[in-house]
């Protein structure tokens, strides 16, 4: 099974590879291979045998292609640029928005012509230099033709990265030094951009106007979706409402920041290959030196002695990095592997210290500790924890003027936790290990934008002046939140009596999200239905009743979950309907997970107009009375992925039911994507 042999290839050796797929038929993809000592290493893994097996690798080196099929040189395949009217269409499309618009003047139109044959049918820098001229004059593009005169027939790369230097050069400052500060992440890293803007502000690279508009983090994102129009990064997780969560950088573009960044002193990236020299002010390490020589060698010379921003991929290290006085952000990824415990007692003396994330493979298991004190990290903006096991915050981290950001997984609050007037996120913290009095304090933090909160305890023992606690801060903060998430314990969901069963969020509150996976509701509550301004909403009831009619009214709910849970009891069966044409129900959702085995929908014409992704849930005896009626009348051209999960505890002939399914919606949407998995 391939799934079960890419598994295998991240921790067994070659020799037990080989032989355990001696008689397995595999296609692997191995992309982007740099040298062929690597691709030696990998080939031993597999076996020669004739079961029809196939791997495919791809290269950007001649020479390592031809050594990866040293048997068949015919297949080596050297990917074509694109012909003359796919990259016309590609510029304009960048350019213009249109490929039907044409530049408005002749001279215009001459230098595009030129301009395209240098790019020679290259995406990446077409894309770029598009970018570069979008919306400009002719005066620009005359000046970006002239830089781009020394270009000549022959080597693609080095024109391609000629291309790219023009683009970065005509980059503000600010968009350099944010671009630049991306090479601190690996190679082939998702980068989630929350954590980047919360960054590039504590590296002091955003610059916020006296006017106030704008917070500083409002305009990171700015900055943010500037470089992702200039086709400097690229988007990749995107949400439900088109919001781009996180980025990754192509790897050319990267290879030509990291040297821009070693020639100007701005990132070092220390990965085992060389002792860096001179002051180093900021340093990414991420290579697996078992014995750590380099970066010691590197220490021992003073050469981090001025450090101001760390990315450690490497917990072993750290006591190293606590001595350097001038650390600004410090981001550790541990490694449950080599140890389950993470000790943090020395970051108090880093006392200009402002973004501080831990982070752990395994953030069930691994405990960390922070030190008792940590009043003196006046400077401190953020605070991201996402280790299991942090029992509670230092005692003083009440006294941080400048805490913005404070994320955990289940801590209870601190004492005092109504002095942290700064706060804008508060995420991960255990109400039942809380005191009433700190609950009560939550209502002063006037800046929260986002709360999360859990309640990992039995719903019985609690008292009910918590709950009144909770729910009298949760209703004045409502005016100013925008994200809120309840999450409960692992095992179940616990009913919540007399909770948010009166309308906790004011009608014109600004509310964009709200999880509710962590307790049930009887039913869905009516107030839901008059946050106009919803974007996305999870909840869990006992019965659908009409839950859905109420949730069909949000004009602007993109995201829906809804899960039934009985908790061990018979859920009663019901039958929703689901407007179409004419009624407004669900008139923006693109996303709907609808986990509700007992409950049977029928779709009307014209129903969820913009649907594009969709997620059932079945039981393993289902009747057919319990697949959905009306699924052609779900839209065929919107609708992207369909994912059927079936309960299967005693299914018997799993083929049967999948052929069923698969049967059943590709008949009328054979375009989309659709799975079917038995869990």
């Amino acid at each position: 099974q391939p799934l079960i042999l890419l598994n295998l290839l991240r921790f067994a050796t070659p020799l037990f590879l080989n032989r355990v797929a001696h008689f397995c038929r595999y296609f692997i993809v191995i992309d982007d291979i740099w040298d062929s000592t690597a691709w030696g290493r990998i080939a031993y893994a597999f076996p020669r045998n004739s079961c029809g097996s196939r791997v495919i690798t791809t290269t950007r080196i001649e020479r390592v292609a031809r050594d990866c099929c040293k048997v068949e040189c015919k297949n080596v395949y050297r990917m074509k640029p694109l012909g003359e009217v796919d990259s016309r269409t590609l510029f304009l499309r960048r350019t213009f928005g249109s490929e039907k618009d044409c530049p408005d003047t002749h001279r215009k139109e001459e230098i595009l012509v030129d301009i395209l044959k240098k790019c020679g049918g290259m995406p990446l820098a077409i894309n770029s230099i598009a970018s570069l001229l979008a919306g400009e004059p002719e005066s620009t593009w005359e000046y970006v033709w002239k830089s781009l005169g020394a270009l000549t027939e022959g080597d693609n790369l080095e024109n391609m990265k000629q291309i790219l230097d023009l683009s970065y050069i005509h980059l503000p400052d600010h968009l350099k030094a944010c671009l630049l500060y991306i090479c601190m992440y690996p190679e082939d890293r998702e980068i989630d951009k929350t954590e980047l803007l919360r960054k590039w502000v504590a590296e002091g690279f955003v610059h916020v106007s006296t006017n106030g508009l704008l917070d500083a983090v409002d305009v990171a994102e700015k900055y943010f979706k500037e470089l992702i129009n200039m086709c400097m990064i690229q988007p990749w997780r995107i949400s439900y409402n088109n919001e781009v969560l996180s980025c990754r950088v192509h790897d050319i573009i990267l290879d030509m920041m990291r040297s821009k960044s070693s020639k100007e002193n701005f990132i070092h990236v220390i990965d085992g290959s060389k002792v860096e020299m001179g002051e180093i002010r900021r340093a990414s390490v991420h290579y697996n030196d078992k014995k750590d020589t380099t970066i010691l060698e590197t220490i021992n010379k003073g050469s981090l002695s001025h450090v101001r921003s760390v990315l450690l991929c490497r917990s072993s290290l750290l006591p190293y990095f606590l001595d350097f006085k001038y650390v600004r952000v410090l981001h550790l990824e541990h490694k449950y592997s080599l140890n389950n415990y993470l000790d943090l007692t020395g970051i108090s003396g880093l006392f200009l210290l402002r973004y501080l994330k831990v982070s752990c493979d395994i953030f069930s298991r691994c405990e960390l500790k922070l030190p008792n004190k940590i009043e003196e990290l006046q400077q401190l903006e953020t605070i991201d924890i996402r280790v299991g096991k942090l029992r509670e915050y230092p005692s003083d981290i009440v006294s941080l003027p400048q805490l913005s950001h404070l994320s955990s997984m289940g801590t209870m609050l601190p004492d005092g936790i109504d002095r942290l007037k700064s706060l804008c996120t508060l995420q991960g913290v255990d109400m039942f290990k809380s005191s009433v009095e700190n609950i009560k304090g939550l209502s002063k933090l006037t800046n929260l934008r986002e709360l999360g909160i859990s309640w990992n305890g039995s719903s019985e023992s609690v008292e009910e002046s918590t709950m009144d606690a909770l729910d009298s801060s949760i209703r004045k903060l409502s005016a100013n939140l925008r994200i809120f998430t309840f999450k409960g314990g692992f095992a179940y969901k616990p009913d919540v009596p007399g909770w948010i069963t009166r309308p906790p969020f004011h009608r014109d509150s600004h509310l964009r999200e709200l999880n509710l996976g962590g307790c049930r509701f009887q039913r869905c509550p009516e107030w839901i239905g008059e946050l106009h301004g919803l974007y996305k909403l999870g909840i869990v009831v006992r019965e659908v009743a009409d839950g859905v009619s109420i949730v069909a009214r949000l004009p602007s709910l993109a995201h829906f979950y809804l899960i039934v849970s009985g908790m061990g009891e018979e859920e009663k069966e019901e039958s929703v309907v689901i407007p179409g044409t004419g009624s407004g129900a669900f008139r923006a959702l693109k996303q709907m997970l609808f986990n509700c085995p007992k409950v049977s929908l029928n779709f009307e014409a014209g129903a969820m107009p913009k649907l594009e992704k969709l997620s059932l849930r079945f039981r393993h005896n289902m009747a057919p009375q319990f697949l959905p009626v009306g699924i052609q009348h779900l839209p065929a051209g919107t609708l992207k992925q369909i994912w059927l999960h079936v309960y299967s505890n005693q299914t018997q002939n799993k083929t049967s039911v999948r052929h069923l399914l698969e049967g059943a919606f590709k008949q009328h949407h054979p375009s989309a994507d659709i799975t079917v998995d038995f869990i």
